[in-house]
């Protein structure tokens, strides 16, 4: 039965009622309005599932002829055989601490772009910003750049005083998410962990949001795309490189964690000297990525029995 109509909970639960009186099961793939149309459908009664949009585009990808309404028929063959993968939809709060994260992360992004172009731009001129760590002295190096080549000031005014709006914006939303995770009692406990900080913390508590949903460690550090891929087939058993099909922002997380541990922690610890070893042997690039599978497992156990870390 093809139909269509506007995408919004309301709508779609009263034309689902009404064409559909019967239906056991109602399949949505993920998607920008996955679960505004989720918690939608779920508060009027309609039975919903969410299932991966990957995995749906592998079945789907069997038709020769690609449509609306083809989609949805299949989509709802697999909602009738029941061969998916449910995907677990966060609340909405989750997601509001997600944004607060995802709004600093696009900040830095800009920041680190905008910071490059005014570089490049210098060093068409033949002056060079150098690296400043220093709160105030970038101001103060641009005055002297400036000082060589006065025409440049009013042209580059307008990007370095962007680029200083956006150092005020990330300094206030990192110290707003530090707040935040002093007072989150499970963001406090995985900040135990030697190189875990608060923006860590959040995003990894945000990301996996009950630590009953895995019954193991290990499937934490899967979820962030950290485990292997695998091809086997008889004889042939071959371990690839990293999957990076998780939460691509709970990855990279546990990866600069990792990075802190291994190179700022001064404190040794058991991981710590694991992950040196592993260094020594596989390449830094490569035990960092080993350290942050550890870590999503250590947070995981970490979360899930209510206990901090130990020092050994």
């Amino acid at each position: 039965m093809a139909g269509a109509c506007a995408t919004d909970p309301e709508v779609i639960a009263r034309t689902l009622k009404t064409r559909a009186p019967g239906l056991v099961r109602v399949v949505l793939e993920t998607g920008p309005l996955s679960a505004f149309l989720y918690h939608g459908l779920a508060e009027r009664g309609v039975p919903v599932i969410c299932v991966c949009a990957r995995h749906a585009k592998g079945v789907l990808s069997a038709r020769v002829n690609k449509s609306d309404p083809h989609d949805a028929e299949g989509l709802a063959q697999m909602a009738r055989t029941g061969w998916f993968k449910a995907v677990r939809i966060k609340q909405e709060a989750t997601h509001m601490d997600r944004a607060r994260l995802k709004i600093r992360e696009q900040l830095i992004l800009s920041h680190r772009a905008m910071a490059a172009q005014l570089r490049g731009l210098l060093k068409l001129f033949g002056l060079r910003l150098g690296k400043v760590t220093t709160p105030n002295k970038g101001r103060e190096r641009l005055e002297a750049l400036f000082a060589q080549k006065p025409e440049l000031e009013p042209i580059m005014t307008p990007l370095v005083e962007s680029l200083e709006a956006l150092e005020v914006q990330i300094a206030r939303a990192s110290k707003q998410l530090a707040a935040q995770a002093a007072a989150d009692p499970v963001a406090a406990r995985l900040m135990s962990v030697p190189g875990v900080g608060p923006i860590t913390a959040l995003v990894f508590k945000t990301s996996i949001e009950d630590a009953d949903r895995f019954d193991r460690g290990e499937d934490a550090g899967a979820f962030a795309g950290l485990a292997p891929r695998r091809n086997q087939s008889g004889a042939r058993d071959h371990k690839g490189r990293i999957s990076k099909a998780g939460d691509p922002m709970l990855r990279s997380a546990l990866y600069e964690s990792a990075n802190s541990l291994l190179a700022r922690v001064k404190r040794p610890c058991a991981l710590q000297a694991w992950g040196k070893r592993l260094a020594e042997t596989k390449g830094a690039k490569r035990a960092r990525v080993a350290v942050a599978r550890k870590l999503a497992i250590l947070l995981h156990r970490l979360w899930q029995s209510q206990t901090e870390f130990r020092w050994a």
